[in-house]
């Protein structure tokens, strides 16, 4: 019989017991037959002609009941409930569960519930099934043959289908889940948890053919490992966040020690903050941190714009201290000629006048000039043009190669980010070069920036081959002033006509051979973007200038200014 855990033949049967009267699938029971081991079984579901005829005469069975295989879902329901009485003498309720579910044997006899309430003993073969006692009910597993005793018959065991292989479970990370005891069950009593254990490790072995319990140890081990790492990245992580929020917000910003070492140029543009003054320091490597610098600038300290020759990693003190003293540095106004940023060079360091000239003329190849810078032999001075207008450090022991190296430097960055070459084209001029002696010459005549722009469309106006006005001829008074490097205004017309100089625009056509000063930014965009107009003249009078268009108009501004001029001397 493939029923597990029937009592012996002794014990009674309660009548609610769910196998009493041995119901078979779908609520049908079979009489029991002897057939021959190799003849075949109906299927479930199914009974022979023999069968549903003989079970319609011993129990009244209306096939018609069940029809569409259904069945009861609760046998004590219909037969009553019988009780199994354990060892202990207590009765237990039987179950029965296999996965499947189990043709039971019919003994050939009729059962019939009573109403007593007494307890019918079924009747037996002689056969006794002797159950698997262990104290607890035990499920049988699935797949694994049940035993029954000889009757004397040869019954047929059917092997239930296997189970299909579980797939895989997926590996467990926590070491709770890999290694511990069942917390369920911390004591390991329960037989039933135990043996899903054993299976478990015995699957393990199957596959892995390993020890499962050094498997799980080092799973275990693994996965405390790596919270660890992950507990350690979070906290450091928050920590050094911690950090540089308190540094940020409260600490000390980082700095350097002492006066530095070594020598480095910063260049300052103009209109810089302190912020972006302590950024350029920084990334020259002169400062540790932008906070370093501002902290020690503090908020009445004033710094110049200009090159600087500083040192590298100074503290944010050292470097404010060097920035803002004022016999470190050498202020070079827009507009001014070489020689006089000479005269002054020497007058900053306390060398002997014509020093820093003599420099520049033996130098002048040396210091880093474009090459576009001496295309004209008839230049008087090729570093005119070059001593970009700003502020530069001077210091005592400072060499005068090395300030004009950072004039030139400045003036070559500057004019880098302009289109020199195509604005020169475009306004109808050679070279670069002569862009620069137009900004120059703007510099120099001009007496605000508002006056540059209107001052370089009459250079541009006069410089046109259709000019009848001058015919050709600037007639700057500037370009006279810079060969006699002298600065006058009441110049004779005689003289200026009569001196035979390149620089002479009262004597020759086109513009001077080089620029005639040494002009800034202002100046420079002017001559690249000079406005629009027919001006040919212009005249200043008492700080103010204005523009005429042809010859009569600019005489009579001429005989104004030459009355003021009078007025001046004689008061």
């Amino acid at each position: 019989m493939t029923e597990y855990g029937r009592g012996s033949g002794s014990q009674p049967w309660h009548p609610e017991d769910p196998l009493y009267g041995d119901q078979g699938y779908n609520g049908q029971q079979y009489p029991q037959q002897q057939q021959p081991q190799q003849q075949s079984q109906p299927p479930y579901g199914q009974q022979y002609p023999e069968q549903q005829q003989y079970a319609e005469q011993q129990y009244g069975w209306d096939p018609s009941q069940n029809a569409g295989g259904q069945y009861c879902a609760n046998p004590g329901e219909q037969y009553g409930r019988q009780d199994y009485y354990g060892p202990d003498g207590y009765p237990q309720q039987q179950e029965h569960h296999t996965g499947q579910h189990q043709q039971p044997y019919d003994t050939g006899q009729h059962q019939q519930p009573h109403g007593t309430g007494q307890h019918q003993q079924p009747h037996h073969t002689g056969q006794h099934q002797q159950p698997h006692q262990t104290g607890q009910h035990e499920q049988p597993r699935a797949g694994v043959p049940q035993q029954a005793h000889d009757t004397g018959q040869h019954e047929q065991w059917h092997p239930e289908p296997e189970h299909q292989a579980e797939p895989e479970p997926e590996e467990e990370k926590h070491p709770f889940f890999t290694g511990a005891d069942d917390p369920d069950d911390p004591d390991g009593t329960d037989d039933s948890r135990e043996e899903s254990r054993r299976d478990r490790r015995g699957k393990g072995k199957a596959k892995g053919g390993g020890n499962a319990k050094g498997k799980n140890k080092r799973r275990s081990g693994t996965a405390c490992l790596l919270v660890a790492v992950v507990l350690v990245g979070v906290v450091g992580g928050g920590g050094y966040l911690a950090y540089d929020y308190w540094q940020t917000h409260f600490g000390a910003a980082p700095d350097y020690s002492g006066e530095g070492s070594g020598e480095v140029q910063v260049e300052i543009p103009k209109g810089s903050s302190l912020t972006g003054m302590g950024q350029v320091l920084q990334k020259a490597g002169v400062v540790k941190s932008v906070g370093a610098f501002t902290a020690a600038a503090g908020k009445g300290v004033a710094i110049q714009p200009g090159t600087y020759t500083l040192r590298k990693e100074m503290s944010g003190s050292a470097a404010v201290a060097m920035m803002t003293h004022t016999g470190n540095f050498l202020t070079i106004g827009e507009g001014r000629r070489a020689v006089q940023i000479y005269a002054a060079i020497d007058q900053k360091l306390g060398l002997k006048q014509g020093t820093t000239k003599d420099v520049a003329t033996s130098q002048a190849k040396n210091l880093g000039l474009p090459e576009w810078a001496n295309s004209d032999p008839k230049i008087k001075d090729p570093l005119e043009g070059f001593l970009y207008p700003s502020q530069y450090s001077a210091a005592k022991g400072t060499k005068p190669e090395a300030i004009l190296k950072q004039m030139v430097a400045r003036a070559k960055e500057s004019y880098a980010k302009e289109d020199l070459e195509g604005k020169a084209k475009e306004l109808g001029l050679k070279s670069p070069l002569q862009l620069i002696t137009v900004a120059s010459m703007v510099n120099a005549e001009g007496m605000t920036h508002d006056d540059f722009r209107k001052m370089a469309r009459v250079i541009y106006n006069r410089l046109k081959p259709t000019n009848i006005e001058t015919n050709g001829k600037l007639e700057f008074d500037s370009t006279y002033n810079y060969l006699k490097n002298q600065s006058k205004l009441d110049l004779s017309p005689k003289q200026l006509r009569s001196f035979d100089d390149p620089y002479n625009t009262y004597f020759y056509k086109g513009l001077t051979p080089g620029p005639i000063g040494n002009p800034g930014a202002e100046a420079l965009k002017a001559a690249m973007d000079p406005e629009v107009g027919d001006w040919y003249y212009f005249v200043s009078i008492d700080g103010k200038t204005r523009f005429t268009k042809n010859l009569k108009e600019h005489q009579k501004l001429v005989d104004e200014f030459n009355e003021s001029q009078k007025a001046k001397k004689q008061g």
